[in-house]
């Protein structure tokens, strides 16, 4: 429908809870938020039942779902089942993520998401690399025979997607120098991850433009009160964003929410690093050759290192409020408007506002989304 209205829902807007307001969408993208009794007569009006109405959760670390993961269906088919997976969930934006994997592998999971973006595949904003130009000292269960130095090419390569975001996860230590600021001039997202660096290395990162920090505590140098490492380092910078993962297991909430308060507001974004069993029946997938079991919520392999997660981002935001205390409208914001920022799409999305896009959810208060919206259409 190319203009409808949404009324009797609590509206959050990216900064403030409404009552007792509409919002109307003409053309995929919001046009006012007006009085309840001031709706025109010929709209077509969306009862929300007195559910939350919310900006679009935006996760920029998504290796999988519906079955479905990255590194194996590198497609456009592939993508677009990985997104319809998390939608149900309150996603609508995401950066598909590929595992460190082969030179070949890149090229053809970039091809995929820029043909994914060209087919108007709903959701799909760009690519995370995750690797493979990591520490095999903090590689987690990235393979170690795949983790490689920067091939001279590299940078041709890490700048390839024309019509969305380049998201690269490495580890600036193994980078040389002026690589990170090389990528950042032309437009690549560049976060520090599996990495053993320490706090000078990451300094120097930053100075040259890195953007911010993969799963914050997870696969990298941790704080301690002689050497920050990459966590403190993360922590103690006001201009980056770190990514947590909170679905308990990678993070305790404790600390969770010890970085939510050290960090500098804003600085913050949820991720899931989602496996291809959300959203699916099956939770036993391969990565590797090693067989990865969900179970819980919790993804790891036999010996129980943790391998990405089976959490989806609205049950991230209720973490966030019921696992550490936080408010409604931060967490929202941590999964909506701070990762818009981060990938410097924050005028169009994050927020239900004017000439913003139509990227909305409908959930209630167990956070269970029954609707959903990108560009104005479910």
């Amino acid at each position: 429908m190319s203009a409808f209205a949404i009324t009797n829902a609590r509206i959050f807007d990216g900064t403030d809870f409404l009552d007792g307001k509409s919002v109307i969408v003409r053309d995929g993208n919001v046009d006012k938020i007006v009085d309840a009794a001031a709706l025109p007569a010929d709209l077509t009006v969306i009862d929300g039942n007195g559910q939350m109405l919310a900006p679009g959760l935006i996760d920029v670390q998504v290796n999988g779902g519906g079955g479905v993961l990255l590194n194996d269906q590198p497609t456009v088919d592939g993508v677009r089942a990985i997104m319809q997976a998390h939608r149900k969930y309150g996603t609508t934006a995401m950066l598909p993520t590929l595992i460190t994997d082969h030179r070949g592998k890149m090229e053809t999971a970039i091809t995929a998401v820029t043909d994914a973006i060209d087919a108007g595949v709903p959701g799909i904003v760009g690519i995370h690399l995750e690797g493979p130009y990591l520490n095999p000292e903090r590689k987690g269960v990235h393979s170690a025979d795949i983790i490689r130095p920067m091939e001279n090419d590299a940078i041709e390569l890490l700048t390839r997607l024309p019509n969305g975001r380049i998201l690269v996860t490495m580890a600036p230590e193994k980078a040389a120098k002026g690589t990170i600021k090389t990528l950042a001039d032309k437009g690549v997202l560049v976060c520090a991850g599996h990495t053993a660096g320490n706090y000078a290395h990451i300094q120097s990162a930053i100075d040259e433009g890195l953007r911010g920090f993969t799963h914050l505590f997870n696969a990298m140098s941790p704080m301690t009160h002689r050497e920050p490492g990459v966590a403190g380092a993360a922590m103690a910078d006001d201009t980056t964003w770190c990514g947590l993962i909170a679905d308990g297991y990678h993070v305790h909430p404790a600390v969770l929410k010890v970085a939510i308060h050290a960090k500098a507001t804003g600085k913050i974004m949820l991720v899931t690093d989602a496996m291809p069993t959300v959203g699916a029946d099956d939770k036993r997938f391969t990565l590797g050759g090693e067989e990865i079991i969900a179970a819980d919520g919790r993804c790891a392999l036999a010996d129980g290192t943790l391998a990405g997660s089976d959490l989806d981002m609205i049950s991230a935001v209720k973490n966030c409020v019921e696992m550490v205390g936080l408010d409604l409208g931060e967490a929202l914001r941590m999964a909506s408007l701070y990762p818009a920022e981060f990938l410097k799409l924050d005028d169009k999305m994050g927020r239900i506002a004017p000439g913003y896009q139509a990227d909305m959810i409908l959930f209630d208060d167990a956070f269970n989304v029954s609707r959903s919206w990108i560009n104005g259409a479910e």
